[in-house]
């Protein structure tokens, strides 16, 4: 799986001072799951070290890229069409996310510093010049910024929509059947409720087909419901309900005192006193308990590797 990354966040040199910044979770935990494809626009143009550059909008308002220096040079032309060049890249590496440089007037996808004309005080409004074109051109591709990856539940959320959107385009690639695509929805119910159940009834109802379309213009409909789906950002309460739900299909299987412990876990895990691994490895037990196959392919119990331990988390990895 490739990952688009903002080249110094894996520790080339190529930022406007001459250094890196090495983003410990990319380097030491997603680089050994994932090939880096790194993107530094500003590098193409003007090499490492150069001037800093900073969004300003000029005495009409109008969004100006210019270099930091006494006699400021404005370079917006330049930026915006590398950073065109640089977007239309992505499709032809086969992306599967992207990490941006937060605060960067390219790359930043929030909060970017726009400095205002006669000294006022700057605002934290903008978007990196780069970053806008991704989000333009691939609304869908899970894009996220080092900084808030420091979250435990963004990073949460945000592996699980990469490995869900790879996953689809790897299906789609298959050459499924209609049969291939209720199998596909099915395995993904619980992880759709966990983001949007009105998302799972609208998948629902494309995969029903009751219009009898086309199979190519089915997965085509599929295809864009799903990726709005897990680009959406889930939460403790909706995840939390979901557990409910799952540990319905064992509860009448189960000791009194089991029962309880679970739920015990369950509201420990809602107060976020426990993390989410704790309650999934009680619930994996007693799906493997029972045997409950319907439980054995849903995507939220397993989303992506065990190995990247993501859900063992409470505070932010460091």
């Amino acid at each position: 799986m490739k990952l688009g990354v903002s080249a110094c966040l894996i520790g080339t040199k190529c930022r406007y001072d001459g250094v890196g910044a090495t983003d410990k979770f990319i380097v030491d935990i997603l680089q050994k799951y994932f090939q880096t494809v790194p993107y530094c626009p500003e590098t193409i143009i003007w090499g490492s070290p150069r001037e800093a550059i900073r969004q300003v909008h000029d005495e009409n308002g109008e969004l100006k890229i210019l270099t930091s220096t006494k006699n400021p040079k404005d370079v917006t032309k330049e930026l915006d069409d590398i950073s065109e060049q640089c977007s239309d890249e992505i499709k032809n590496d086969d992306l599967c996310g992207f990490i941006l440089k937060s605060a960067s007037p390219t790359c930043g996808l929030e909060r970017v510093k726009i400095y205002k004309p006669f000294n006022a005080p700057s605002v934290k409004q903008g978007v990196g010049v780069f970053a806008r074109k991704i989000k333009e051109k691939y609304p869908y591709l899970p894009v996220e910024e080092e900084g808030r990856l420091i979250d435990p539940w963004l990073r949460e959320n945000f592996l699980m929509q990469i490995f869900a959107y790879q996953h689809l385009h790897e299906f789609l690639k298959s050459n499924p059947t209609f049969n291939d695509l209720v199998i596909f929805h099915t395995s993904y119910k619980y992880l759709i409720y966990s983001k949007s159940q009105k998302s799972y009834t609208t998948l629902g109802r494309i995969v029903a087909n009751k219009e009898k379309n086309q199979l190519n213009e089915v997965l085509e409909e599929y295809k864009e419901e799903f990726l709005k789906a897990i680009s959406q950002k889930g939460s403790v309460n909706k995840t939390y309900n979901v557990l409910l739900h799952i540990f319905g299909y064992f509860k009448k299987l189960i000791t009194k005192d089991e029962k309880e412990e679970i739920l015990q876990a369950l509201a420990e895990y809602k107060e976020k006193i426990i993390p989410l691994i704790a309650v999934m490895k009680i619930i994996n037990l007693y799906v493997k308990r029972f045997d409950v196959q319907y439980l054995k392919v849903q995507k939220f119990l397993n989303p992506y590797p065990s190995e990247l331990a993501l859900r063992s988390d409470i505070k932010a990895y460091k």
